[in-house]
């Protein structure tokens, strides 16, 4: 399992390392140069000292002068040789090799003597015609530069652990809010879904908190609809399954064949009813669910309205339904069997409502913007209309095998299919329009 906590720690301590890394070889690069520097100037002023001396009391005078000013500590640094200038060695300090420093004639040169580097700073005297060399070996200044950096890597090192712990219990302390959350959360029922609360939460812990706060609210929300669903579906088939069991009796009891007849002809409408609620209720929880949306394709929606028209019409029903053709050539972008389950439920519907003789037209919208479906039934009151899409709303027309679901399912497909439904009635109170307006992707069939 994947700490944050721990990785957190990981990363700090690693990018703390690497910026004391990166400290120490500045350090080291810098203190490397400005030791070169003084060192070439000690060089430079024992040179001068020297020569100084040459100047007042001969060569081997300055070279044992040079030798007893050199402190002990310093005696292997600092070599002296005075040379004439025809090539002979006049005289040396005791540290000096018996090989001439260096060949350059004046200022300074780097050279190699016996395996060891010598940084060498020549001045000549043409005056006493000798040629002063003050040498000094480079492996001393390079060890002087690792003792440098070796003095501030160990307290940085030794310094590494008690940093880490700091840093372990500073993200611990960091993210004492998290885990708060995480101990809250843990403590609630299964039913508490109240909002976390983000007024003192840490700004990085905002969006984590409103992101659970929203999903709270959605699943309160699905819940609140599952048990008004719930509700609304038990008291629904308690009415057709009661009249079932009663219009079964009588068709048992009676030797009346009329009164048999009817007997069974109200449990073929309460079965009808069941049906068709139960058939409702399965597409709205297939809604609500996702599980109906699919791949989207193109559909050509008069190919639909004629499959829906020749399967959805009941035995003995007189209505007519007219497509108007200019829909075989209106197609959309959707997926075919969610559509298809608005197209169904408005059909049937407008087939409800719609009386013996009456007519169901399908045509495309004015402006082409989408596709309305007209019947000839007695329309909705206007206060009716914008509750009709309700789950389990009936109207004052609501026929006997009606539930109250057919609109609310249309308006949950079209939702997924980003359109809307919209519903008017007719001018002259000659029944329903219903209009889906649909997405601006429209194209003609192939």
């Amino acid at each position: 399992m994947i700490s944050l906590r721990r990785r957190l720690f990981v990363i700090l301590v690693a990018a703390t390392g690497v910026i004391w890394l990166c400290g120490i070889l500045w350090i080291f690069v810098g203190a490397k140069a400005e030791l070169e520097h003084v060192l070439d100037t000690r060089l430079q002023e024992a040179a001068r000292m020297v020569d100084s001396l040459v100047a007042r009391s001969g060569p081997a005078f300055a070279a044992a002068a040079s030798d007893a000013a050199t402190p002990e500590h310093y005696e292997r640094q600092l070599s002296c040789q005075i040379w004439s200038l025809d090539g002979r060695l006049l005289a040396r300090s005791g540290s000096a090799p018996d090989v001439s420093l260096t060949d350059e004639a004046a200022g300074f040169s780097d050279r190699r003597i016996q395996g060891e580097y010598w940084r060498v700073y020549t001045i000549d005297n043409p005056a006493k015609g000798v040629r002063v060399m003050i040498g000094d070996r480079l492996g001393l200044r390079d060890q002087l530069a690792a003792d440098l950096v070796k003095g501030l890597s160990i307290p940085a090192i030794l310094m590494l652990p008690l940093l880490g712990g700091l840093i372990w219990l500073s993200l611990g302390r960091g993210l004492r809010p998290l885990l708060d959350m995480a101990v809250e959360l843990k403590a609630r029922d299964v039913d508490d879904m109240r909002p976390l609360r983000t007024r003192h939460a840490p700004v990085e812990l905002l969006p984590l908190a409103k992101a659970l706060n929203s999903l709270f609210a959605k699943v309160e929300t699905a819940r609140r609809h599952e048990r008004d669903l719930t509700a609304f579906a038990a008291h629904e088939l308690r009415t057709p399954l009661a009249g079932l069991k009663t219009h079964a009796q009588i068709a048992l009891a009676t030797d009346d064949a009329e009164v048999r007849q009817g007997a069974l002809r109200h449990i073929l409408l309460a079965v009808d009813r069941s049906t068709r609620l139960v058939r409702q209720l399965l597409t709205l929880a297939k809604l609500e669910s996702g599980l109906a949306a699919g791949q989207a394709e193109r559909v050509c929606l008069g190919d639909v309205l004629e499959e829906i028209a020749a399967s959805a019409q009941p035995a003995g029903q007189a209505a007519m339904v007219r497509i108007d053709p200019a829909l075989r050539d209106f197609a959309i972008a959707a997926n075919r069997e969610t559509l298809a389950i608005a197209l169904r439920n408005l059909h049937e519907n407008a087939l409800q409502h719609t009386p013996a003789g009456g007519v169901v037209a399908w045509r495309i919208m004015p402006d082409g913007r989408g596709l309305l479906v007209e019947d000839e039934g007695g329309g909705m009151a206007p206060g009716e209309i914008p509750l009709a899409t309700q789950r389990f709303f009936r109207g004052q027309g609501q026929t006997p095998t009606g539930c109250g679901l057919g609109l609310a399912i249309v308006e949950a497909v079209l939702r997924q299919l980003g359109g809307r439904l919209v519903l008017e009635n007719r001018e002259g109170g000659q029944g329903l329009r219903a209009m889906i307006v649909l997405p601006p992707a429209t194209a003609p069939c192939p």
